[in-house]
Order: C-alpha cells, then sequence, then structure tokens
C-alpha cells in the first residue's frame, strides 16, 4: 500500500451556508476555474482510459470545500487580501447576470467592503489557508 500524498498547500473554496443546493455546486464550479486558471501548474496530466480515449486533466490535490456566515466570508477575504492572496469570488448579483461581461460589471459596481459574498476560493500554504478560513468549517 502506497503512503498518502500530503500536500504542502491548500485548494480551498468557502460558501455562504445559506445557500441554495444549485447555488453551492455553481459557485464553487466558477470559483475553481480562477485558481485553476491563475495557478495551471495545480493541473495534472490528461487522464486516458483502457481504450485509449483521453479527458481534460484536473487538479493534482483535493479541492476543500467550506462554509460559513457573511461575516465568515466577510473575514476569509479580509484576511486573505490583509495576506496578499489572490481569490475568486463569487457575489449575490452573479446570480442575476448570464455572462463574463456582466459579472465583471456587477463586481465593479460594488467597492471591496461592500461586496455582497457568497463564495471565495484560494490557493496558497496549508496553515495559510487555515489562517485565513478562520471561523468556517467543512462543508456538510
Amino acid at each position: 500500500m502506497t503512503e498518502p500524498i500530503r500536500f504542502p498547500t491548500k485548494i480551498a473554496v468557502l460558501l455562504r451556508n445559506d445557500l441554495a443546493g444549485w447555488q453551492r455546486l455553481n459557485v464553487t464550479a466558477f470559483l475553481v476555474s480562477g485558481v485553476a486558471n491563475a495557478e495551471p501548474e495545480l493541473l495534472g496530466e490528461e487522464y486516458r482510459d483502457a481504450d485509449g480515449t483521453t479527458y481534460l486533466p484536473m487538479f493534482r490535490q483535493p479541492v476543500l470545500v467550506f462554509a460559513g456566515d457573511r461575516a465568515t466570508l466577510a473575514g476569509a477575504h479580509s484576511r486573505a487580501l490583509t495576506r496578499g492572496l489572490r481569490l475568486s469570488i463569487f457575489t449575490q448579483e452573479l446570480f442575476a447576470t448570464g455572462n463574463d461581461r456582466d459579472n465583471r460589471a456587477a463586481v465593479l459596481a460594488s467597492g471591496r467592503e461592500k461586496l455582497d459574498l457568497v463564495g471565495l476560493a484560494l490557493h496558497a500554504p496549508r496553515n495559510v489557508v487555515d489562517k485565513v478560513l478562520k471561523g468556517a468549517s467543512m462543508h456538510p
């Protein structure tokens, strides 16, 4: 039996705990796409089945999903920015838009302190992610 791999970093998603099921899935998908784009080295190699069919690569390490209330999200957002971390964010307004242009315009319309965050994602050293996500719990 092989030893489990322990990664020095974490990919984490923090979701507001009052989202509907479909919203949680949608927000998570959008948020991790930002992490993958910002850090393509996190992606592994293509997958291949026994018949030779190839599939897209995925993250090399697990994505951990956490939940918290509005205050937990605001605190995590602030702590991440204070540490100079790059984040992907999803705001409440993005549920009403249907494309990237309108999404970016919706975020641009609010100052950092006024963003109505429903989710964020980041990749950083394990201990940094733990500090940023203080108060959040693993998603049920």
